[in-house]
């Protein structure tokens, strides 16, 4: 079962991240999706926020890069 603490921290982060996905996708159909550009921005802060870092040690920059890179190559 592990740590609930660490298991929420865990959704968070996943469900944060499909969400930059699904932003990030939208923007790859239309670039100009202001909506989509304005939550990838948001979302981009978090994984920029003390909170975030608070949840996990994962480098927000790095988890950005791979979510674009699978975008990117797909």
């Amino acid at each position: 079962m592990g740590d609930p603490y660490e298991n929420l921290a865990i959704a968070i982060i996943k469900s944060v991240a499909r969400d930059y996905l699904a932003a990030l996708w939208k923007l790859k159909k239309n670039p100009h999706n202001k909506s989509a550009m304005q939550d990838a921005l948001a979302l981009e802060r978090f994984f920029h926020s003390q909170w975030y870092g608070c949840l996990t040690s994962v480098d927000g920059d790095y988890l950005i890069r791979r979510l674009r890179e699978e975008v990117k190559n797909k």
